[in-house]
């Protein structure tokens, strides 16, 4: 692994040889609609190999995906939207998003479990994350734009006036010189109350209003452009921050979705899907671990 990323590797806690269920991570998992089917799976799959539990909840409308799951997912529990409240209470982490549309629907669940309960560890994702209200972000959230959404993100905290009209920031999907925008960036994770944001693009970017400079993390190749990536990066984080640190757990997940992605172009080239990439993934932590 890269030096300077050693270290977060070394914060990454492995579960214990004397440790019983429930106490290697519970996730609750809150994602998918009628139109996207596979996203929040994809979440499922992969967070399922770090955590002792995962707790999935899809829309109530949607029976297809919910009747699959019941009968095929043998990996958690598949929960009601009615009925979260215990789950989400018992789980570590939640993550929010994979597979939620960007609508007035996603905005109330997204906006209205973050008001209540704000000391939760969040992983926020894809719809969740278009549609939440950034005064709502503090130093327990993770949050996992592309480009497109970083932008996004950017014009709704100007909205909010927790960043300037003139930011940078807004520059930034065309920069081809990062370095110039790191006290923005910082800035930014400071605007969002000590926000964790792990910004997906050829060069992660992960950035924290404690570090010195962003993260930069490099990688990946055209099979990681396939749809369903970057929601196995998000089960990813969330599953390895249900049992560590925010900061650890984004550096080590996109560092390690990369590696995968880089694993599985040397024996396929580009003609990889998501769920290679959920079956690569193991392999290669287990190998940087050790």
């Amino acid at each position: 692994m890269i030096q300077q990323l050693e270290k977060y590797f070394q914060h990454i806690q492995l579960p214990k040889p004397d440790s019983h269920k429930g106490q290697n991570g519970k996730l609750l998992i809150i994602g998918g609609s009628e139109l996207f089917h596979a996203a929040s799976k994809w979440s499922l799959d992969i967070a399922s190999r770090f955590v002792d539990m995962v707790f999935y909840a899809s829309v109530p409308s949607n029976n297809v995906l919910m009747q699959e799951a019941k009968g095929q997912f043998w990996n958690g529990i598949v929960v009601s939207r009615e009925h979260l409240e215990p789950y989400l209470q018992e789980a570590d982490c939640v993550l929010i998003g994979p597979g939620m549309e960007r609508s007035e629907e996603t905005a109330k669940i997204t906006n209205e479990l973050l008001t209540k309960y704000p000391t939760k560890k969040w992983v926020i994702d894809a719809g969740a994350l278009q549609m939440i209200d950034p005064r709502l972000l503090t130093a327990t959230c993770i949050v996992t734009p592309h480009k497109h959404e970083f932008t996004q993100l950017c014009e709704a905290a100007v909205k909010a006036e927790l960043l300037p009209p003139n930011t940078a920031l807004l520059q930034l999907e065309s920069a081809t010189d990062l370095t110039q925008f790191t006290k923005d960036l910082l800035g930014f994770s400071h605007a969002l109350h000590g926000a964790t944001i792990l910004r997906k693009a050829p060069q992660d970017l992960i950035i924290q209003e404690n570090l010195s400079e962003p993260i930069i993390i490099e990688g990946g190749n055209a099979g990681m452009t396939k749809g369903g990536t970057g929601d196995v990066l998000a089960g990813l984080v969330a599953g390895l921050y249900s049992t560590n640190e925010a900061l650890s757990s984004a550096v080590v997940g996109s560092y390690i979705n990369k590696k995968a992605g880089e694993s599985l172009y040397e024996k396929v080239g580009p003609y990889f899907n998501a769920s290679d990439l959920v079956t690569e993934i193991p392999q290669i932590i287990w190998k940087e671990l050790h």
